[in-house]
């Protein structure tokens, strides 16, 4: 979590640099599509804040009254962040791509413009470089794109979001204001504005689905779950395991409930030792699963006669 936050620092200190001079310069210069990308690099800054926010107090301990902690507060921080993206940087940036198409009105010299895009380019690709870099560093063997998919970390993957929309929408902002300038077109200053606020809306959709999945309980990758049920197989006096049933309480920390049938007769004792190895491969295989809830019994004759798993550990 402390690495992740490295990405999160550097986001912020790269978004709030330029937004401060994307709104002078669109000032000056009256362009629209700088004006929605000073809204958006403005966005970005507040963003990183509420991660930071989310970051800090998902490592609140657990207390009586949430007795698994608060990992899930940065799933519901990762939300707001996506709903702003969505609400201030796509809504503000759209409407004013509209008002400038209903009115528009022409460019100054647009000097400005391109050295601040420029420089702006520059920020934001060191600051995407920090968080891919970081990426990079806890992805593991998985190839970039699934890796990306499957990530629970949203201090690392809504950076590299936020990121990457902000290159395209300087690309998009410097075309806009290239061609409003070149062919004396003003209206297509606010068509770049509004495309830009399109390009967060879709941003901001893809990173509410993905906080939405965390925060209503998505479990594991189903080839995990059946690799931990293999697990639970393993041991020769297991006779049969149900599927597990898992959620993901924080970015590092899953929650595991699975049931053992042992064979008949087995000793108690002989049953303890089974499920506390168990326990132990599981961990070792997949060290993000910290809390495991085994419901170990004798096989039934009735395979449907399965009690509510009790916690063993």
């Amino acid at each position: 979590m402390a690495e992740s936050k490295i990405a999160v620092y550097g986001a912020i200190a790269a978004n709030s640099a330029i937004a401060v001079t994307k709104f002078i310069v669109a000032g000056v210069t009256g362009s629209s599509a700088m004006l929605s990308e000073a809204v958006h690099s403005t966005v970005d800054t507040g963003n990183g804040i509420l991660l930071l926010i989310g970051m800090s107090r998902s490592q609140q301990p657990a207390t009586p009254k949430h007795p698994f902690g608060h990992g899930k507060e940065l799933y519901f921080w990762s939300l707001i962040v996506a709903v702003l993206i969505f609400g201030l940087g796509g809504g503000i940036s759209f409407y004013e791509g509209v008002q400038h198409v209903l009115a528009p009105v022409p460019l100054t010299d647009p000097f400005w413009n391109y050295v601040v895009l420029a420089a702006a380019a520059v920020f934001e690709g060191a600051s995407l470089g920090v968080a891919l870099h970081q990426f990079q560093s806890e992805k593991g063997p998985h190839p970039f794109w699934r890796a990306l998919h499957t990530s629970k970390d949203p201090s690392t993957y809504t950076v590299i979001a936020e990121d990457s929309a902000a290159l395209l929408g300087l690309l998009i902002a410097g075309v806009g204001i290239w061609a409003s300038h070149t062919f004396q077109l003003p209206v297509l200053d606010g068509v770049a504005s509004i495309l830009i606020g399109l390009l967060l809306a879709g941003v901001a959709v893809l990173l509410v689905s993905e906080a939405r999945g965390l925060l209503v309980g998505e479990g594991v990758r189903p080839e995990t779950a059946e690799q931990l049920r293999q697990l639970a197989l393993r041991p020769d006096e297991v006779r049969s395991a149900s599927m597990p049933l898992t959620m993901y309480m924080g970015p590092d920390d899953v929650l595991l409930a699975i049931d053992v049938a042992f064979r008949n007769g087995t000793p108690a004792e002989q049953t303890a030792r089974v499920v506390n190895a168990i326990e132990r491969d599981m961990r070792a295989q997949f060290p993000r699963i910290r809390r495991i809830y085994i419901e170990a019994h004798e096989e039934r004759d009735d395979p449907n006669d399965v009690p509510l798993p009790t916690p063993s550990s």
